[in-house]
């Protein structure tokens, strides 16, 4: 296998000090470390031109807490399992739920969190646009991992409800994050796709409470074709930084297909950028104004101002729900991709066309407040979705389609982008699961990606794991 470790260190050195020179941090590299087999026959079937295992939307299908790694995913049985391992053991322990897989659809996806709060395990499981399962370990089970047992005894029974909060009937697109508290939130989409809501519910250690609805699904939006009055908000993450701002960069998908030049492409539109200094209660555009309240009257909506970061039209197949990130400085980077105008003006089939055109870039802000886009130069391939991480030196990293790994360097601007690990020997389907956040725990960027498969042929899901500067 080949190992590149390409792209060159910062290009200034900090003055320390009188006479005193520190050295420049390092460019961002990989090395392979290891790969590891979850599940030798994980299920498979392609659906939305995705697998239900490793879908770009499963936030926390992978993570890292207390030293450890845990994993989900649905067995050729289809059965649901977790799993649990040490960093850097090869050998994962698995406790089989007793929740099985209830349709061949792709958004029905295990996503996972932490309640810091009581050291519990959530996942919620298994719905697109209706209802949910939902599972929580015992309290602790993830405070000590090596003096607790990992049986099928340390969960509690499949719920249908947040131990009693029925927040929505048609949920979607689960997301858990960590309060700088403790305390547990899920992100949610009621409704459906083109006409839904994003929504918000909180874990304080003891019980959920619903915080309720912060975008809007109405207003009037026209493109060069025609006009929509309904839609929802895509999320490309929702997440905190380490000074407690929460973010969230997204795209908005119309309802109505007369706003695109051909029906063969997709009604999204535009990035745009929010933020919350209050736990997701207040949202403000990248300038800082109130454009909508959780649970409130005024929500997100597509005519508030200042929302979008990147515009664009409807005719290039832009893609929904791909990744973001925030460096040390707290400051907000996303991946976006779509058929560039270079290639035409009007995609009429946004499969084909993103796999034959399609780009990935990078959108960050800048210090001084500004955004800046760059095209990471690897063609797509593929219509799916690529994964963003930053190391510990802010260096980027883009976890294309089928494994491949691109980056650039925190001192070019993250505009030296190069393709360092090609992806060969994986045969990866396409899209990957990130840990997001095993790179702060031991500099490692760690994915879960299930091998190419036909029809409904199970194939092996594995982990590969790639060291990065330290």
């Amino acid at each position: 296998m080949k190992r590149r470790t390409v792209l060159a260190t910062a290009l200034l050195a900090t003055v320390a000090a009188p006479g005193t020179a520190r050295a420049a941090d390092p460019g961002p590299s990989v090395t392979r470390k290891g790969n590891t087999t979850l599940d030798p026959q994980a299920v498979y079937f392609v659906s939305y031109d995705g697998l239900v295992n490793n879908n770009s939307f499963q936030k926390n299908g992978l993570f890292t807490h207390n030293g450890h790694q845990y994993a989900a995913w649905y067995t050729a049985s289809r059965y649901a399992v977790v799993a649990r391992r040490p960093l850097g053991a090869s050998t994962w322990s698995t406790v089989t739920l007793p929740h099985r897989l209830k349709a061949d659809d792709s958004h029905n996806v295990i996503s996972m969190g932490v309640s810091r709060a009581d050291g519990r395990l959530h996942l919620n499981m298994d719905s697109h646009s209706d209802g949910f399962f939902y599972v929580k370990s015992a309290a602790g089970l993830l405070d000590r991992p090596t003096t607790t047992a990992w049986t099928s005894a340390a969960f509690g029974a499949v719920q249908t409800t947040l131990d009693g909060l029925a927040p929505t009937s048609q949920f979607t697109y689960p997301q858990f994050l960590s309060t700088p508290e403790g305390r547990l939130q899920l992100s949610y989409r009621a409704g459906v796709s083109g006409n839904g809501r994003n929504a918000l519910a909180e874990y304080d250690g003891t019980a959920w409470t619903a915080l309720g609805e912060w975008t809007s699904a109405t207003g009037t939006y026209t493109s060069a074709h025609g006009a929509s009055t309904a839609r929802n908000m895509y999320l490309h993450g929702i997440d905190y930084d380490g000074y407690g701002r929460l973010h969230a960069f997204f795209t908005w998908r119309e309802q109505n297909a007369a706003v695109m030049c051909s029906g063969g492409g997709i009604t999204n539109h535009d990035t745009g950028y929010v933020y919350s200094d209050d736990r997701g209660r207040t949202w403000r555009n990248s300038a800082g104004t109130v454009v909508g309240t959780t649970g409130g009257a005024d929500k997100v909506s597509v005519t508030d101002p200042g929302l979008v970061v990147d515009p664009l039209d409807p005719d290039h197949s832009l893609m929904n729900q791909e990744s973001q990130a925030t460096d040390s400085a707290g400051r907000p980077h996303a991946i976006v991709s779509y058929v560039p105008g270079r290639f035409g003006q009007c995609t009429t089939d946004y499969v084909a066309d993103r796999t034959a055109h399609g780009r990935a870039f990078h959108l960050r802000r800048t210090a001084a407040g500004t955004w800046q886009k760059t095209e990471i130069p690897v063609p797509l391939n593929s219509s799916q979705r690529t994964k963003l991480v930053l190391d510990r030196y802010d260096n980027a990293y883009a976890v294309l389609p089928y494994g491949r790994i691109a980056a650039a360097s925190k001192a070019s601007g993250h505009t030296d982008w190069t393709l360092l690990y090609d992806g060969s020997g994986l045969n990866a389907f396409g899209e990957v699961v990130v840990d997001e956040t095993r790179v702060k725990a031991d500099n490692t960027l760690s994915f879960l990606y299930q091998e190419k498969s036909s029809g409904t042929t199970p194939s092996a899901l594995h982990v590969a794991d790639f060291a990065l500067p330290a």
